[in-house]
């Protein structure tokens, strides 16, 4: 083998040294003719536009070079209209008349040139060139193949040697991680999603959220677009419907929008994703099974607020009074609630607090897991709005009329500190937890607060709770569904469950890392009740899915409102609701 190696090195040698000279001879043959074609340009360089001159020699000279091969023939056409074409705008300033000459010179030579090689008198000449360019030609292929040769041989011979063998397994690690950065490169392509989010300003998980996945995905660029508050998901039904909509990630505010948007077909299915990336679906509590749309799963939830009690404890104090247990029942929480109001003028204690939501009433009737709002017979309803309505006829609790005619909102309501108790969602931990810092609330009116496990009806086992949930969804328009689909479910995962812990908020995934998150922060109750509120054991969605959803939502708010405003008694609106909704429901 080191033999064959000697002789291929060997040729490989003498072909390069005759390539070489050939090279060398050609050259000078250039270099002669060049010194020629200059003269001939220094003779005729007095004329006024030696451009005009050269185009003109050019084409007297090309006349001669008739039987040509067709295509050097419209080659040098081609470049003879380009060099016209350009002569005709008139110079300017010296160096572009200098770089005319030079053109022109070039077009000389190439006329030249042909002629020479071309030329029919001159056939001995050709035939010599043609020659020329075989034997280059033959050259040139055989020191390629000596290249390669000894390039194999050289591999062989190293793998003998110790210093060789070293250098050559450098070579190769520096291979291979080139190799390596160049799938990195290609597997972390550079992305930009569009994210469609409500006030961003004002909620402080947007941007935590957005900017702990950047941080954990270099190559991805989350642009979030503020649609606002206001009827924000009819914003962004419209927004999707349009043809220049490009959002990649969109916000699912409630299930009606939710099922507007399903219906539209605006939203990408996630079955697939959700089987390819593994994701367990139990960890969302059930929560998902409300809002599968004949089988399928377009959104996942993030964030899943769900309601609690939340008590003055200075009130309880002040009333010598237990605090209220995780273990309450509906008769338990209105008996105490009764027990601490207090009507005397001036110094009036509610026993608790409504706010005007319709949740406020019907959610009580929900936790025994049997019904919901898409019943069509909401009879179930009727003890929980006597309770309610008899509570304001009593001072127990501010009325509704008062308080539509007024405007005053939940948390003005509990930072009096005059609400002993108030049924409200879990987001108002961190409004309380901030303002109260702040100083909006005065803290020796509120300060002193904890919070409790929802009342369940008998037979319903404590810690069941209402939930509202808060999701993302990929578009169905979405040039970058893979990237989107890993946003959201990063977001709606553990990873993006500790972000929203960190900002106060309740993810939809609640861990025992959550958990302790949300009680260790600054401002959250001490006590380990308030602690232990936290857990549920059951959450059922105010509002499932259903594609008529939002005509039965808006049916229920309807009665709801003529029923508090007392405009109809009890029954009169309930049997309004269960015969409007019972229309649609037998469409």
């Amino acid at each position: 083998m080191s033999v064959i190696v000697i002789l291929i090195s060997l040729v490989y040698g003498i072909l390069s040294l005759i390539l070489f000279f050939k090279v060398w001879g050609m050259t000078n043959d250039v270099r002669e003719l060049k010194e020629t074609l200059l003269f001939e340009i220094q003779k005729k360089g007095k004329d006024s536009n030696p451009c005009n001159n050269s185009i003109q020699n050019a084409k007297d000279e090309l006349a001669d070079v008739e039987k040509q091969s067709e295509e050097e023939k419209t080659g040098f056409e081609k470049k003879d209209r380009f060099e016209k074409k350009k002569c005709r705008r008139k110079p300017k300033e010296e160096k572009n008349v200098n770089l005319n000459v030079k053109k022109s010179m070039s077009i000389i030579w190439q006329s030249q040139y042909n002629k020479i090689i071309l030329s029919e008198n001159d056939r001995d000449t050709k035939r010599r060139i043609q020659m020329k360019k075989r034997v280059l030609s033959m050259l040139l292929v055989a020191s390629m193949t000596g290249a390669l040769l000894a390039g194999c041989g050289s591999g062989e011979t190293a793998s003998t040697d110790a210093s060789t063998d070293a250098a050559a397994d450098t070579n190769t690690a520096a291979a291979g991680t080139e190799a390596a950065a160049d799938a990195a490169t290609s597997d972390g392509e550079a992305v930009t999603l569009k994210w469609a989010i409500w006030d961003q300003e004002t909620t402080p998980y947007w941007n935590a959220l957005k900017e702990a996945y950047e941080a954990a995905n270099p190559n991805v660029t989350i642009e979030m677009v503020d649609l606002g508050s206001t009827d924000y998901m009819t914003v962004l039904a419209t927004e999707l419907s349009g043809s220049g909509s490009d959002f990649d990630v969109v916000t699912i505010k409630d299930v009606p929008g939710y099922a507007t948007l399903v219906q539209k077909n605006t939203l990408e299915s996630l079955d697939a994703y959700i089987a390819d990336a593994g994701i367990n679906l139990a960890d969302f509590n059930g929560i998902t099974d409300q809002v599968t749309v004949d089988g399928s799963l377009y959104e996942l939830p993030f964030r899943s607020d769900y309601w609690l009690i939340y008590y003055n404890k200075d009130v309880f104090d002040a009333a010598g009074i237990a605090y209220p247990s995780n273990d309450m029942t509906i008769e338990d929480y209105d008996a105490l609630a009764r027990q601490l109001t207090d009507t005397t003028y001036g110094s009036q204690v509610y026993g608790c607090h409504y706010h005007t939501w319709r949740s406020a009433v019907e959610l009580f009737g929900i936790l025994d897991g049997k019904h919901s709002i898409l019943d069509g017979n909401y009879d179930w309803m009727i003890p929980y709005y006597d309770m309610i309505l008899s509570e304001e006829d009593d001072g127990v609790c501010q009325t509704y009329t008062d308080l539509s005619t007024e405007g005053l909102h939940y948390s003005a309501a509990f930072s009096n500190g005059n609400v002993a108790m108030m049924n409200m969602g879990s987001w108002f931990i961190s409004t309380l937890i901030s303002n109260l810092d702040s100083g909006e609330y005065d803290s020796s009116l509120c300060g002193n607060w904890g919070i409790a496990s929802y009342p369940h009806p008998d037979g319903a086992e404590a810690g069941s709770t209402i939930a509202t949930i808060t999701g993302l969804a990929v578009t169905s328009a979405s040039a970058n569904k893979d990237a989107a689909f890993d946003f959201v479910n990063w977001v709606s995962g553990t990873e993006g469950a500790k972000v929203m812990a960190s900002t106060g908020n309740f993810p939809a995934i609640m861990t025992d890392d959550v958990i302790n998150t949300i009680a260790g922060m600054a401002g959250f109750p001490t006590d380990e009740s308030s602690k232990e509120a936290l857990n549920i054991t059951n959450a059922y969605l105010e509002v499932p899915y259903a594609e008529n959803v939002s005509e039965i939502n808006s049916i229920l708010d309807t009665y709801h409102t003529s029923i508090m405003n007392r405009e109809v008694t009890v029954e009169e609106g309930v049997a309004s609701m269960n015969e409007q909704v019972g229309k649609i429901l037998n469409q």
